[in-house]
């Protein structure tokens, strides 16, 4: 697979494009995700024409169409900002991205909670930044994230397993949109799909049943839809015991009452909070390449993302 396409707040790259002249490198960022990925990185403040450094600014008024004002001359660059960002946005269709990285608390990128001024000058936070807000208007099916919120190891996971599967989701099609693609790519995904949510993986098998009845671009649309509706669903120790516990039916005329006994037992320390996720699904990957399990070597549950990345290993 070649490098996924990730946007991304340039500041996190540790590059000096902030109001005062610094940067907010994210080392995770930068250096180990960055193996992976293929940053295009995107500043609105200095692309749409301000200098570096600049006055700072804030959003205030109605948090559902707020104003960008600089915060000691009180200059109002809402107007600019968004049509630059309307426009960036329509640029970005042609880069073929597979999310995007904000940079949290920002007037401009911030995907949540940021900071606005009501008519009292009190701030709260329930804003979103405009570009940001721009971006998840135009792409509503991408991944999207904040540098804050990926430090939290299970939302880490779930939007770096996400942006694996919207790649592949992009390449499949890459062949043409056919019904038997389709029904390949959701066979593949299943187990994964069920972690997360077993009644969209439920709908989502009732659409693929039906792929050839349904005109390709509406059988797609749906299905992208309810996939990535599916995946912003976290998969919880409960969702991945179930999940682990229906892997083990499929080896239940070849393990032996040992093995047996020691998954179970793996299992139920996983589902006790002892033992990271990686634990039972190395002893399932062991089993799988032992007794040639055809079904499971073909699904990405059992290895979405580079193990490298060690998003399995917290408890």
């Amino acid at each position: 697979m070649e490098r996924i396409r990730l946007g991304i707040s340039t500041c996190l790259l540790g590059e000096p494009v902030r109001y005062d002249g610094g940067h907010k490198l994210d080392r995770f960022l930068r250096d180990t995700l960055g193996q992976y990925v293929e940053y295009l990185p995107v500043c609105p403040e200095v692309e749409c024409g301000l200098g570096i450094p600049r006055e700072s600014m804030h959003l205030e008024g109605d948090p559902q169409a707020p104003r960008l004002i600089t915060t000691r001359t009180r200059r109002d660059m809402t107007e600019l900002m968004q049509s630059w960002a309307g426009k960036r946005a329509t640029e970005l269709e042609g880069e073929n991205l597979c999310g995007f990285i904000f940079k949290s608390n920002s007037p401009s990128s911030g995907m949540e909670r940021v900071k606005i001024s009501d008519e009292n000058g009190m701030p709260r936070k329930i804003g979103v930044g405009i570009f940001a807000a721009t971006f998840m208007r135009h792409f509503p099916l991408l991944p999207v994230e904040e540098e804050g919120r990926l430090h939290d190891p299970r939302l880490r996971e779930n939007f770096i397993e996400r942006i694996f599967v919207f790649k592949r989701w992009r390449e499949m099609q890459e062949g043409g949109r056919k019904a038997n693609r389709m029904v390949d790519f959701h066979t593949r995904h299943k187990l994964l799909i069920m972690a997360h949510s077993t009644k969209h993986n439920s709908l989502m098998g009732k659409l693929v049943a039906r792929a050839k009845e349904i005109p390709a671009q509406d059988l797609y649309s749906q299905y992208a839809s309810l996939l990535m509706d599916a995946l912003k669903l976290r998969a919880t120790v409960k969702k991945n015991t179930n999940v682990l516990q229906h892997i083990m039916g499929y080896f239940k005329k070849q393990l032996t009452a040992d093995e047996k006994q020691e998954l179970l037992e793996v299992i139920g320390h996983y589902h006790q909070g002892h033992f990271p996720l990686i634990v039972p699904l190395t002893l399932i990957n062991h089993y799988v390449r032992k007794y040639d399990q055809a079904y499971l070597k073909l699904q990405y549950y059992l290895n979405p993302h580079p193990v490298e990345l060690q998003l399995r290993n917290h408890v």
